[in-house]
């Protein structure tokens, strides 16, 4: 939703000819580390002494380090607005989270499922097992920036936007989680 708006206010102020904020966005993976990233979450189960939690054996990630995240997005604040284009940084292949904990807990001197058990807790409602940076039906453009690409996803103008957003924060502040 956010990043829908926010294309919104840079298409505006594009093809309006206003000189006021432009807006860039930028979609990557997940950044190691973060908050919220899954590696503190095995760094601490691990030194809990186990067992790590995995949601699903097949489920994969995008990753990448708190450097790249940086590179890229000051990367796409050096190329500038793209009409509302997004800057998608090439992540190479997804990573198995099962593979990430079989790891880190071979980094930590012992050994998956005999020192450390895993356990396989589920998918949570709405989780996927594939992240998509980036549908098939965007185009990518090269940006001239060694791994920096723009997609082009479908758009739409701000007069369209803003009334199916003022029916999601309706939605929201009734609580119905069916809108």
């Amino acid at each position: 939703i956010a990043e829908s708006y926010c294309q919104a206010l840079d298409l505006r102020r594009g093809h309006g000819g206003e000189n006021g904020t432009r807006f860039v966005t930028v979609r990557f993976g997940n950044v190691l580390g973060s908050t919220g990233s899954v590696v503190p979450l095995f760094q601490r189960q691990l030194a809990e002494g186990g067992p790590i939690t995995v949601t699903h054996p097949d489920m994969t990630r995008y990753f990448m380090t708190v450097r790249e995240a940086v590179e890229l997005v000051l990367q796409a604040s050096a190329l500038g607005s793209q009409d509302g284009k997004i800057f998608v940084l090439d992540m190479g292949e997804p990573i198995r989270i099962m593979d990430l904990a079989e790891q880190m807990i071979r980094l930590a001197g012992l050994k998956p499922g005999k020192d450390i058990k895993i356990d396989i807790v589920g998918v949570r409602p709405g989780e996927k097992l594939f992240e998509e940076i980036f549908l098939d039906s965007d185009a990518l453009i090269k940006t001239g920036a060694e791994g920096v690409l723009l997609a082009s996803p479908a758009m739409i103008d701000l007069p369209l936007l803003t009334p199916r957003l003022t029916d999601v924060i309706d939605a929201a502040l009734k609580g119905e989680q069916s809108a």
